[in-house]
């Protein structure tokens, strides 16, 4: 896998994250450093947590289904990317008071439930024989990046970028897919 489609991967799965530290911008009254730093990490880690187990899990079984892991990973990443983009285009309101916090009880589940798409692709990793460590450094790194900016935003921008970067990050992973299938499909080479 290049250095672009890992880029491009890790920027889908750092949309969710990033649209939940836009929610937390909008909702806390003085956006401090601070904030978006405990943003970052929190979502980073997991975010680099989750392709680690997946790929761990997707080696113990990449023997047996060698012979279709193109199509589970153009599954997997067509499925993650289509649930973001509905999840775009929900209405549906957040609520404030668990926007605004940034403890731990509040943290946690935001950072497990905006990282739990990245457990999918991380078995998708084993089947591609991605090089693991680098991937989740780069995946964590661009997700820490992405949500510490994200509350800054929000607390600047207000909510229109948020559905739009989850349409986005849908948009990427499900492009991701299709490439891997049509490569390995002999159908496109790059």
């Amino acid at each position: 896998m290049s250095l672009v489609e890992l880029f491009l991967i890790a920027v889908g799965l750092s949309m969710d994250a990033f649209a939940v530290s836009v929610c937390k911008g909008l909702s806390t009254p003085r956006v401090r450093a601070g904030n978006m730093l405990v943003t970052g990490l929190w979502f980073g880690f997991f975010q680099a947590l989750m392709p680690a187990a997946g790929y761990l899990l997707g080696v113990r079984f990449s023997s047996l289904i060698q012979s279709v892991d193109h199509w589970i990973a153009f599954v997997l990443l067509s499925f993650i990317g289509a649930n973001m983009i509905r999840e775009a285009l929900k209405d549906e309101e957040e609520d404030d008071d668990n926007c605004a916090s940034y403890s731990v009880k509040v943290m946690f589940p935001l950072a497990v439930a905006t990282s739990i798409d990245a457990l999918a692709v991380g078995v998708s990793f084993a089947f591609l024989s991605v090089d693991i460590a680098p991937a989740v450094v780069f995946i964590g790194l661009c997700t820490f990046v992405l949500s510490a900016a994200g509350v800054k935003i929000g607390a600047v921008f207000g909510s229109r970028f948020k559905s739009r970067a989850e349409i986005l990050g849908g948009v990427i992973l499900i492009l991701m897919g299709l490439k891997i299938l049509l490569e390995h499909l002999g159908v496109i080479s790059f």
